[in-house]
């Protein structure tokens, strides 16, 4: 719902995805417009069963508190789980004094602290671990790997029709690389890695503590990730075909996204 970086494009909002598994919704970072992306894509406002912000600069979580009023005018109830950095806490604070007191839902904010990927969320679809990124302030990415259910007695397999793994995907917002990643993010299926800059601008990436089109695609290389999805990308270029040209190179499975694009994980 949001593939621009700290400044919005016109026809680009700040990063913010929604991902389905099994009818569950999650939202992922919630930057500016990140409501009207919602309404424009036709999804439920109450139906989200937890956010996940990477870390608190504007571009990921300006979005977030109309987003947290609307919810509560249409009227949800059920308690709403906020997987984000520990600072978060004082953010959340001052929201709920100011514009909280007729709020139709409780809030919870669950503190994210760790040094190595560890588990934050489980159900019967899917399993989430958090891990830390590289970047100027506390940051941290996600995996979401799908649950499937145990075969049952009554199942019945259909000709022509294998069977498949559990899927994968995974979020790596901004970060510079580093030689844990790749191995924290193995095998997934998906992969979204920031690529603020094409590879002419790797000083600017190192200064601002983000990735390059080419250090994305050796992290999905390195992965063996199945499919690579780009994003995040700076308001100084104009030609977004350089993106991919110059991931492809590297790992050739690689996608350039429009906001309102929707991928089906396999």
């Amino acid at each position: 719902m949001g593939t621009a970086s700290a400044l919005p494009f016109s026809d680009r909002n700040p990063s913010a995805q929604a991902l389905s598994v099994h009818g569950r919704l999650f939202l992922i970072d919630c930057g500016e417009g990140t409501q009207r992306r919602i309404r424009q894509e036709h999804i439920g406002f109450v139906k989200f069963q937890a956010i996940f912000l990477s870390h608190l600069h504007g571009d990921h979580c300006f979005g977030l508190f109309g987003l947290l009023s609307t919810m509560s005018l249409y009227h949800r109830t059920a308690p709403l789980k906020i997987f984000a950095p520990a600072g978060f806490s004082a953010i959340l604070k001052f929201y709920l004094s100011w514009f909280g007191q007729d709020l139709s839902y409780e809030i919870e904010h669950v503190p994210l602290k760790m040094k190595e990927p560890e588990e934050i969320y489980a159900d019967k679809a899917v399993r989430v671990r958090a891990f830390p990124l590289n970047h100027k302030v506390d940051c941290f990415g996600f995996r979401f790997d799908e649950v499937l259910p145990e075969p049952s007695l009554r199942s019945i397999p259909v000709p022509g029709r294998e069977k498949r793994g559990p899927r994968s995907y995974a979020y790596c917002s901004d970060t510079a690389p580093f030689p844990e990643l790749p191995g924290w993010v193995a095998g997934v299926n998906a992969l979204y890695h920031e690529a603020t800059y094409p590879a002419s601008f790797a000083d600017k990436a190192s200064q601002y503590f983000h990735s390059t089109t080419e250090d994305a695609a050796r992290c999905a290389l390195a992965a063996g990730a199945g499919r690579l999805i780009l994003g995040h990308y700076s308001s100084r270029i104009n030609d977004f075909k350089t993106y991919l040209e110059e991931a492809q190179a590297i790992f050739a499975e690689t996608v350039a996204p429009n906001d309102g694009d929707v991928f089906e994980i396999e």
